[in-house]
């Protein structure tokens, strides 16, 4: 299986992912200034500070997460642990975003948020198990058998 450009689209689309989060944001944010819109008495200004800081943490997010696959596609090796976690939990919030997306916006963002999660997945599982490097370790060899059990 190719893992290596897998790896390197899944990273391609969260890089631009992010700066398309980060501009969502602030569209929001110039609404909401604009309007001066608040729920439930909350001040217009911190609600707009507040979606500004949300899109510029979520851009910041989604390049780590782009860094993640951009790496094991260079070391051609599988994301640690916490590279994984980092991906998963992507994975899921692209999974939770598409399904208010049908709702909100339309199919077309729901089919790209799902090959985003898709495009995550496949890399994960394309880097799946860890194999051990040459050299590394001791060979596995046969088991020895076990003495008999003693009545």
């Amino acid at each position: 299986m190719a893992r290596r450009p897998i790896a390197l689209v899944t990273a391609v689309v969260l890089f631009l992912e992010a700066p398309g989060i980060v501009a969502v944001n602030a569209v929001m944010a110039r609404f909401v200034k604009a309007q001066s819109m608040s729920l439930d008495g909350l001040d217009p200004e911190v609600m707009y500070t507040g979606t500004w800081a949300l899109g510029i943490g979520s851009g910041v997010l989604l390049l780590l997460c782009g860094l993640v696959p951009l790496i094991a596609a260079l070391r051609d090796r599988r994301p640690g642990r916490a590279g994984r976690a980092l991906l998963i939990g992507c994975a899921v919030v692209h999974g939770v975003l598409g399904a208010v997306a049908v709702g909100l916006l339309g199919w077309a963002a729901f089919a790209f948020l799902m090959v985003v999660v898709g495009l995550i997945v496949l890399t994960l599982v394309a880097y799946g198990e860890a194999r051990p490097e040459p050299g590394a370790g001791p060979e596995p060899g046969p088991e020895p058998e076990a003495a008999p059990a003693a009545a």
